[in-house]
């Protein structure tokens, strides 16, 4: 298994044109807010104290939920592409099996999709630390750090999912392009989520990445919205709805409920990714001990 997940890197990033448009999705993100958004936010948000920090935080935790989507459900191409050409059929005939072999494209997507989240990462706290004074404390650089592995795993085995019925690479890049634009509205990055009209609101409680989004926005920001708004608890309560750093139930959601959903979204996911594959294997095996 090992052996494929190492296959599977290589033939991910020996392709650089693959890895850009990978990261294409995020880097629009990142671009417009730059060229467009940004200045627009900024007169909006202008009386609050380090606004412009702020909103650079915002922007890069939505930017990361983005990466994680895209970045796996670009490197899960490549098991579009072993079906269609028949590698995966010789694959399966090795030591690994079909299981394992299906376990290792997923394995080798989440460490593709940490290590894309950790590159946009560096790419945007560098640039906003030249531009803004943009400065992260070791705990905010940690619990990131954490939850890129999280997200990667959840983008993952959410993508598997999707990508089941697909059977052609161009098949797979129209339903990317599709995901790619979707996710930037639907993680609050091109608009914030407070903004969405009313259904795409609760459509919104639905996508696993708004959750991703909205924990990275905590770990970034907390500590530089407890400076800016101090004791004023409703001004809080009300960017903190508005901006998709804690999404809205009943009541806002806290750190804990967050995880939990993310944690019961994980499994869901992880069951419907597996389990149709482990029914294939079984019904395989049947076929082959009743000839």
């Amino acid at each position: 298994m090992t052996a494929m997940i190492k296959r599977n890197l290589l033939l991910y990033f020996r392709d650089w044109s693959g890895v850009f448009f990978s990261l294409l999705g995020a880097l629009i993100s990142f671009i417009l807010y730059l060229v467009f958004l940004k200045q627009n936010m900024l007169s909006s948000w202008h009386q609050v104290p380090d606004a412009k920090v702020l909103l650079d935080t915002w922007l890069i935790g939505g930017t990361l939920a983005i990466t994680g989507i895209t970045t796996t459900l670009s490197s899960l191409a490549l098991m579009v592409t072993d079906k269609a050409d028949h590698i995966a059929e010789d694959l399966e005939l090795t030591d690994a099996g079909p299981l394992r072999l299906f376990a290792s494209y997923l394995s080798s997507a989440a460490v593709i999709g940490f290590l894309m989240q950790l590159a946009m990462f560096v790419i945007m706290w560098g640039g906003f630390y030249v531009t803004d004074g943009l400065t992260l404390s070791v705990t905010a650089v940690l619990n990131t750090l954490g939850l890129m592995v999280f997200s990667s795993l959840l983008a993952t085995v959410v993508n598997a999912i999707f990508i089941r019925g697909i059977h052609s690479v161009d098949s797979l890049g129209k339903l990317a392009t599709i995901i790619g634009t979707a996710t930037g509205f639907l993680v609050g990055t091109y608009i914030p989520i407070g903004l969405l009209p009313s259904f795409a609101q609760n459509l919104v409680k639905f996508i696993p990445g708004s959750y991703v989004a909205a924990l990275y926005r905590e770990f970034l920001m907390g500590a530089k919205l407890d400076v800016a708004f101090g004791e004023n608890t409703a001004a809080r309560t009300s960017f903190d709805k508005l901006m998709g750093i804690r999404l809205n139930w009943s009541t806002l959601l806290t750190q804990q409920e967050t995880y939990h959903i993310m944690g019961l979204m994980l499994i869901g996911a992880a069951v419907l990714a597996f389990g149709p594959e482990w029914l294939r294997i079984r019904r395989r095996r049947r076929v082959v001990r009743e000839r």
